[in-house]
This record gives structure tokens, C-alpha cells and sequence, in this order.
């Protein structure tokens, strides 16, 4: 957990533009890996920044933005869970921050940080601009309709205090405009980015060596020579995780295995899944791993079986490990890979479109390999990091 510190003891008055940035979670997801990414980036010439986040999650994200040098601060009342006086209580302590640290910029990601920021700043008596980044509409998630009626009410009506909205799919910005969600300057469109080259991987047989040593233990089979079917995801409904435990009945290629990075509130769902499947010994919930993307290499596809989505990060890693890789068509999914060339797309909620993809990439070693090799090149000419920052910076 992340522990508070006064974000202004020590501030120095400069010419330097001064950017409070916001996430409601400390742990690492979408939103978070794109400021990790856009704060390792940034130019500290230019820009005096604090990285504030809310209390739910494990802090790594957080830890990492002080690895980096920026001054944190912790929103306690700030949580990815609704409570009306939690929420009362976060917009006061937002505005207190944004009274002693006077930012220039308000950047807030997510939905939950983006309507609550948004009206603490909106209700200071310096108002700062602000910018809301969004990596997926809350109303796309697999909710009740009145929740995603509820939030469509919500984030149009805080478009209001919202200077710029940043969206990462064409998908999304469509919706956007669709809907008439209005922000007070402009809505603008802005594709993640990354660069393949700076991605730390374990070896393939390192990689793969540690998890099969995570995943062996009280098994009586040898994993040595088993493919392996991956995904790294939180475990929320989003993820749609159900879908490829449902497709791994029906993966056909021998001695093949899933292998699931990560955790959350779905596990026993999941888990209860595998066991009513009979599952046990083809999918593996492996938890958490600190820096999940280094083992991209142990897996020889890559499935991404989202539900719901903005413009996934680990789809773009596993581009950039030049995977073959199985994602669903939601979010930006249909933006980045090329159907038949650079990757294969699915519908969703479809185990038997995720098991036929796999069957087809395990089936033809020479074809997964082409289709590695088009990702990697995809991701190199198609969605540059420094194309990513240069346009957040220029907003900022």
C-alpha cells in the first residue's frame, strides 16, 4: 500500500508547467501502464509533476512512478468501488491537493478518477485545465443496463468540466461522438504506443523453465515439452477468462496447456470452472507475476478473450515478442491487428472461434512464425511510443 507524503514540502516555484496526474487504482492495469509509460517519458525540464492514486489496489504502480523520482501522494478516499461519502470525502481531498500544489494541468485516468477529479477541480477556485484519458468507456463493461445507462448520464454530464478527453480506439471516440459526450475544447483520438525494442523478456527457455515451475507443483506430468497457451490479465469480468478456460476443451494440438498470468476477484469463479470442466491438468491460474511481460516468450500464442476493452497493452507487448496472437474484436483490437496477416481476430464470447484460431497457429509452426514476425513489424511502424507522447505532451 502506498503511503502518503506531502506532496508540496520542498515545491519550488518555476516556469515549468505543473501537472497533477490521477488514477483511482494503485495497481498496475491499463491506465497504469500507460502513465508508467508516459511519466518515463516525460521531459522534467518542462514539466513539475505529482502522481496521485486511489487506495484500492497493491501499490506497485505507485512504487514504480517513485522508482522513476516523481513525488507520490495517496487519495484515501479515492476507491474503484462507488461509496457516496468515500466519494464526498475524495472530492475534498482533491481539491486540497490541487489548492497547495496549483496545477496547471489536471490529468485524469479512468472513469471513476475522471468524474470525481473533474468536479473537485471543477469546484476549486483556481481551476485548472483539465484532461481526462480514457482507455475504455465504463458503459461498454458487462453490466446491468441500467449501470451502463447510469454512466453514459455520468460521463456526459462531466464532459462539462473536462477540457479534453483522450481516447485510445476509433471505436470508442465514434461512441463518443455518437453520444454526444462534449468536452469543453475537443475530443481527440490517441493510439497507445510502445517501443518492441525496449521490452525485457526472459529467454524463451528461462521463461518458460519458471513457469512450469510455478505451475508443476503438486503435478505428477512433465511440462517440458507441453505448447503453451497464454494470456496475463487481471481478473475482472472485462477479461472475459471464462471464454478461454470454455475454448481449451476443444484446443485439439497434443500436449498443449493454458496458462493464465494474474489475479483479482474473479479466481473462484474461474477456478470453479476449471474443476466443473475437468481442466485441472490443461489450465493454470499462475497469479500475479511482478513484471508479467517478461514472459512472453514461454507462450507460443497469445489469447486475448476480452469482453471489453480500450487499447490493450499486453496485446501490443505480445506483438512486440513477435507472438501469434488470438484477440477478440472489441476495443482498438481491429485497429491493430491485421486479420489473416499480423494476427487473428475473434468475436467475442466465442470459445469455439479462440479454440479454432489456436488449432490453426499450433497447427503450422512456419505460419505462426510469419505471423510473429508481420506483429512485431505492425507494432514497430504502426504504434510508436514516441508518437504517443509527443501527442499527450503537446496536450499537456
Amino acid at each position: 500500500m502506498a503511503t502518503e507524503i506531502n506532496p508540496f514540502q520542498g515545491h519550488v516555484q518555476g516556469p515549468k508547467k505543473r501537472v497533477l496526474f490521477i488514477v483511482t487504482q494503485s495497481e498496475f492495469g491499463g491506465a497504469q501502464q500507460f502513465l508508467f509509460t508516459l511519466l518515463s517519458r516525460l521531459d522534467r525540464s518542462q514539466f513539475d509533476s505529482i502522481v496521485a492514486t486511489g487506495s484500492s489496489g497493491d501499490g506497485a504502480f505507485t512504487s514504480a512512478a517513485r522508482g522513476l523520482g516523481f513525488q507520490t501522494s495517496l487519495i484515501t478516499a479515492l476507491k474503484r468501488d462507488s461509496s457516496p461519502l468515500a466519494d464526498l470525502r475524495a472530492i475534498y481531498q482533491i481539491r486540497k491537493l490541487i489548492k497547495g500544489f496549483e496545477p496547471d494541468t489536471l490529468f485524469v485516468n479512468s472513469s471513476k478518477a475522471g468524474f470525481i477529479g473533474s468536479l473537485a477541480a471543477y469546484l476549486s477556485m483556481k481551476r485548472p485545465k483539465v484532461v481526462y484519458r480514457i482507455g475504455g468507456w465504463s458503459f461498454n463493461d458487462p453490466w446491468p443496463k441500467w449501470k451502463r445507462i447510469m454512466w453514459i448520464v455520468l460521463e456526459k454530464l462531466s464532459a462539462r468540466w473536462k477540457d479534453v478527453i483522450i481516447v485510445n480506439n476509433k471505436h470508442d471516440f465514434d461512441q463518443a461522438k455518437r453520444l454526444k459526450i462534449k468536452p469543453r475544447q475537443k475530443l481527440v483520438l490517441v493510439h497507445n504506443g510502445i517501443d518492441p525494442y525496449k521490452l525485457e523478456l526472459f529467454p524463451r527457455e528461462e521463461a518458460r523453465l519458471k513457469l512450469f515451475e510455478l505451475i508443476s507443483r503438486g503435478q505428477d506430468k512433465a511440462f517440458q515439452d507441453q505448447n503453451i497457451v497464454g494470456t496475463i490479465a487481471n481478473f475482472y469480468p472485462t477479461k472475459g477468462l471464462e471464454y478461454l478456460i470454455e475454448a481449451a476443451r476443444d484446443i485439439s494440438h497434443p500436449d498443449t496447456i493454458i496458462c493464465i498470468i494474474g489475479d483479482g476477484s474473479q479466481r473462484p469463479k474461474l477456478e470453479q470452472l476449471i474443476r466443473e470442466r475437468d481442466l485441472e491438468k490443461k489450465v493454470f491460474l499462475v497469479g500475479r507475476l511482478e513484471h508479467a511481460a517478461h514472459y512472453l516468450l514461454a507462450f507460443d500464442v497469445f489469447v486475448l478473450p476480452s469482453v471489453k476493452e480500450g487499447f490493450p497493452w499486453s496485446v501490443l507487448e505480445a506483438m512486440s515478442a513477435k507472438l501469434p496472437v488470438v484477440a477478440t474484436s472489441v476495443g482498438a483490437v481491429p485497429e491493430i491487428i491485421e486479420d489473416g496477416i499480423s494476427g487473428s481476430v475473434v468475436k467475442p464470447r466465442n470459445p469455439a472461434q479462440i479454440s479454432e484460431a489456436v488449432n490453426h497457429i499450433l497447427g503450422n509452426e512456419l505460419r505462426a512464425r510469419e505471423i510473429g514476425i508481420r506483429a512485431h513489424q505492425r507494432v514497430l511502424f504502426g504504434f510508436t511510443l514516441d508518437k504517443m507522447v509527443n501527442q499527450i505532451v503537446e496536450l499537456l
